[in-house]
């Protein structure tokens, strides 16, 4: 029996597993569309393919399984944003794009780009298939590179000679690996010495901090760290930007690792004895490792489960190449060793600080009456939690926008707020990945009320992904912090501009929610905030796609402000 190797190529991700495909169909594609659909493998069709990489990236985050981004040549160069995006989270995302004939290769053939040398830099692995028999080797090495270590996305370039034309349908079968079904990734488990020597430093700690990474994500881990901080009594500290790993409910769990954002980790991180980073790597929102933000005296130890990326932590005192769960496991055991030192109340003076914070930040948001009758974004953020339940995901997207939702989710989680869980912009902070990660919390969790908080330029960057959600009957609310600009840019504008004005950053009056409503959804304009609640809470129970366009009046966030200071510093270092 021959077979396209489009279709060979989807039945090798077939018995890899793989549940979900997005893609923007295109000529190139057909025969892998073929095959996915004999294979039943989900489809969803966006209309770009930046589109169809983001939402790739939401469902592989939020899964810990790879998805499939296959898009056409030209639609290589649109998909490189997302990939760069995944690429910051190491999100192991199956990039497959069709490329020019391999036997024009080099000739000018039809669409022919060297895509294999633009997306080796923002993946782990970028290659093009040789011969259409060698597919399913291919695929298998993708999957295993994607997976393994430290994860991150991988590129398959797939010639459309190869693409269209058949081969054996059992090819590769006589050869190993002759299981082509997926299998665990390998973990790197402690060197018994190293681990002591790190276990004995901590067991010494008075004062001792964890800050977990996206590492602990992708092994799966969440739940150790959480246990390590609650009965060690150990703060737990996330980095920014990166998958949320504890619930801001949680006792555990203080906050961003980010003095300007959460301003008691500054506290934390000057007076710890021992910082543990883990899954994590010491790059410019850690300060490179470097004083003053862990200072000299504090001994820092990194945990990582990849060499490569342990590698990139050569500023630490004292690194350990494992798994983040086995070390976590290792770290358990000390409970029950005896041999334990840590100072009873350094964990209840973080958590007082916290609720200090808490109290402070909530006091200082000025009322309606100070902002010309607008709503301040801090407080947009906390009200739209309270129109939420406890299963519902929150999806942040934007600039300021994204800076005061993570502020609110840590204030409403000391409050006591659950939500099922949270997203938001990854390392390079990329605005339009909101709707497009919405949306695949929502094919993952259909009973659970999806909200995204998106700023206006935000929304414009990626909106029209809501299509999606449209065609797919996916409902998601989209709650748009409208200030009508690039807010975050307009504020370092006007610190660094001898005009203290901005420029080139404002928008025109949009009528987002008419844009909803257009589109067969629900849609409401909110100007006062005691009509916020109730329109959000509407909104979700249109059971429809919606939008509630809120009235904004942008107001500058602490790390704005910390990092910008008048014709002297104005960019984010």
């Amino acid at each position: 029996m021959h077979i396209r190797g489009g279709n060979l190529l989807a039945r090798a991700f077939h018995e890899k597993g793989v549940k979900q495909v997005f893609t923007l169909s295109g000529g190139f594609c057909n025969p892998a569309l073929e095959g996915f659909m004999e294979c039943q493998i989900p489809v969803i069709n966006s209309p770009h393919e930046q589109v169809a990489g983001h939402l790739a990236d939401g469902f592989t985050r939020i899964t810990r399984e790879p998805a499939v981004c296959l898009v056409g040549p030209e639609g290589f160069a649109n998909a490189i944003p997302a990939m760069m995006e995944a690429w910051g989270e190491r999100s192991p995302v199956i990039f497959v794009t069709g490329s020019s004939t391999l036997k024009r290769k080099g000739a000018g053939g039809f669409k022919e780009i060297d895509d294999v040398a633009i997306a080796a830099p923002l993946t782990k692995h970028s290659i093009e298939v040789t011969h259409g028999e060698r597919i399913p080797e291919f695929v298998d090495r993708a999957y295993k590179i994607a997976t393994s270590g430290y994860p991150g996305p991988v590129h398959l370039s797939v010639p459309v000679d190869i693409m269209f034309s058949s081969f054996d349908a059992s090819v590769q079968r006589d050869e190993r690996p002759f299981n082509h079904a997926k299998r665990a990734a390998p973990k790197a488990w402690p060197n018994p010495d190293d681990l002591a020597a790190v276990l004995s430093c901590i067991a010494q700690a008075r004062k001792p901090i964890l800050i977990g990474g996206h590492g602990v994500w992708w092994s799966g881990a969440e739940q150790k760290l959480e246990a390590v901080g609650k009965l060690l009594r150990i703060p737990v500290f996330n980095v920014p930007y990166h998958q949320k790993l504890l619930g801001e409910q949680s006792e555990a769990y203080m906050g961003l690792a980010d003095i300007h954002q959460y301003h008691p980790s500054e506290y934390a991180l000057q007076q710890s004895d021992v910082a543990i980073v883990i899954g994590a790597r010491l790059d410019n929102q850690m300060n490179f490792g470097n004083p003053p933000f862990f200072p000299h005296t504090t001994t820092l130890i990194c945990v990582n489960g990849s060499h490569e990326e342990l590698d990139l932590n050569r500023s630490a005192d004292e690194v350990l190449l494992s798994d983040p769960g086995a070390f976590l496991d290792a770290l358990l055991e000390l409970h029950s060793s005896g041999d334990w030192s840590l100072n009873p109340g350094w964990f209840d003076d973080n958590k007082q600080r916290r609720g200090a914070w808490v109290g402070k930040m909530v006091a200082d948001i000025p009322d309606e009456k100070a902002l010309g009758g607008a709503i301040h974004p801090l407080q947009l953020a906390l009200d739209v939690q309270d129109a939420m339940t406890d299963d519902d995901w929150l999806v942040i997207d934007g600039g300021n926008t994204h800076f005061w939702s993570e502020i609110a989710v840590n204030i409403a989680g000391w409050r006591g707020r659950r939500l099922g869980n949270i997203l938001h912009p990854g390392t390079f902070s990329m605005l339009g990945v909101g709707v497009s990660f919405a949306i695949a919390a929502k094919l993952n969790n259909r009973s659970s009320n999806i909200v995204l908080i998106s700023g206006d330029g935000a929304f414009l960057s990626g909106g029209l992904s809501v299509e999606a959600a449209f065609q797919e009957k996916l409902p998601i609310v989209v709650v748009i912090d409208n200030n009508g600009g690039l807010d975050c840019i307009s504020q370092q504008q006007e610190r660094l501009f001898a005009s203290e004005t901005h420029f080139a950053t404002d928008f025109r009056d949009i009528p987002f929610h008419t844009m909803f409503e257009g589109l067969g959804g629900h849609g409401e304009l909110v100007t006062k905030r005691e009509d916020l609640i109730a329109a959000v809470q509407r909104a979700i129970a249109s059971g429809k796609t919606a939008c509630v366009n809120v009235k904004t009046k942008g107001h500058i966030s602490p790390i704005v402000l910390a990092t910008t200071s008048k014709r002297d510093k104005a960019s984010i270092e």
